[in-house]
């Protein structure tokens, strides 16, 4: 399986986000969503999960939280799995990133992803064949 982009977990915060500080990012995130061929990972899946049910101002319920998950399995979806975790340890080392980070590069490698789609990471680097774009960056 293969995918033009591989989305990161801030991209459907600001999707989901109902704040009206975050407007502007939350059109840019949809945006980002609207196109067809994107893949995730379970990491994503899991960072989204807790960040959505935060006992501290949840953006949702658990239950609605669960159906968006159940919804986003539909997509191209990368495991965290052996494969991934000696590629994320080799990424981290090579490019002196977080272990977190290098887990989500190597997901998107995994799923053949010429785009990584973070606020998190360098704008404009090509990490092993993955290029973050920060959808973000121009706009808030």
């Amino acid at each position: 399986m293969s995918v033009d982009a591989f989305i990161d977990t801030n991209v459907f915060l600001y999707a989901a986000s109902t704040s009206a500080d975050e407007v502007t990012k939350r059109a840019r995130a949809r945006s980002v969503l609207a196109q067809s061929n994107w893949g995730l990972s379970v990491q994503v899946l899991q960072e989204l999960y807790v960040n959505l049910v935060r006992p501290r101002g949840p953006v949702m319920s658990h239950e609605d939280a669960v159906e968006l998950i159940r919804q986003l399995l539909q997509r191209p979806l990368v495991a965290t799995d052996r494969d991934l975790l000696l590629q994320a340890l080799d990424l981290k080392q090579r490019f002196q990133i977080s272990y977190w980070d290098s887990a989500i590069i190597a997901g998107a490698r995994m799923l053949g992803a010429g785009v990584l789609y973070s606020e998190d990471l360098n704008h404009g680097q090509d990490y092993a064949g993955v290029r973050v774009e920060n959808p973000f960056l121009d706009c808030c």
